[in-house]
């Protein structure tokens, strides 16, 4: 019986590419299984698949399988879509050099806006908001300049189902309050959060659009209140601006 029934195919089948992907020579099918102790019907039978489906070759029809010409052009394609990463890295590290705060680059997901990459301040002090955090639509900088990205209509409906939970004494609770400055927002180009989210934070935010002017992102700055007293003068002066146009050229144009 198969021991690893539990384990999906799919994953079964990365597994062969992963240890084919390390290996500096071809192997067989037992060679391949002794790395992952699999069922040896399974490991051929895969192997198999693989082959057909242009994955793995076998030089002159022997026992040995090499990767083939598909698997070489997916290993160039997430080499080179790494590049994005690269250039958003460099393109935030400028910034955390020009403003000497925290910036995040923050997309929205169906809970919150989540920290998808961040440049920590060298401040000894700083706000600790790690990448994977999750924080609310309608009382950060990201959140609010995501939903300032929507249609009216779509930001009003959009709006009609979040829970506007006071977090500080700042916090806009008001459907209507809240409203009105996204369609500030949307006129200005910029997000502001003025210890809305937590206390003694504030921060700023400017949208990321792709292509096709669609929001992506959201480029934030935020620090203590005792530190970034110009927040709102930071968020003029078109550094963010600036750097959210070369990430959306960086990440996005066609030969990115």
């Amino acid at each position: 019986m198969d021991q690893d029934a539990r384990i999906p195919t799919n994953l079964r089948t990365l597994m062969i590419l992963e240890v084919l992907g390390r290996a500096d020579h071809p192997m067989t099918a037992t060679e391949i299984n002794a790395h992952l102790g699999l069922p040896r019907q399974t490991v051929h039978r895969l192997c198999v698949t693989l082959e057909r489906a242009g994955f793995l070759t076998r030089p002159g029809g022997g026992k040995l399988y090499q990767p083939a010409r598909r698997l070489r052009e997916l290993g160039v394609g997430l080499l080179h879509n790494s590049r994005g990463h690269m250039a958003r890295r460099q393109i935030l590290m400028d910034v955390a050099r020009a403003i000497r705060e925290t910036v995040n680059f923050v997309v929205p997901e169906e809970g919150g806006m989540s920290y998808l990459d961040r440049v920590e301040t060298d401040w000894p002090f700083r706000i600790q908001l790690p990448i994977g955090s999750n924080v609310p639509f309608h009382c950060t900088a990201s959140g609010k300049c995501f939903m300032a990205s929507l249609t009216p209509k779509a930001r009003a409906a959009f709006v009609s189902v979040l829970t506007l939970q006071q977090l500080t004494a700042k916090t806009l609770t008001s459907q209507e309050d809240l409203l009105t400055e996204l369609a500030q927002i949307a006129r200005q180009g910029y997000s502001l959060d003025a210890e809305e989210f937590m206390d003694g934070m504030v921060a700023a935010a400017v949208p990321v659009y792709d292509g096709q002017g669609r929001f992506v992102a959201a480029l934030a700055v935020h620090g203590p209140v005792q530190r970034l007293t110009n927040v709102e003068d930071i968020a003029r002066t078109g550094v963010l601006q600036d750097a959210a146009a070369k990430l959306g050229s960086a990440l996005f144009s066609d030969d990115a």
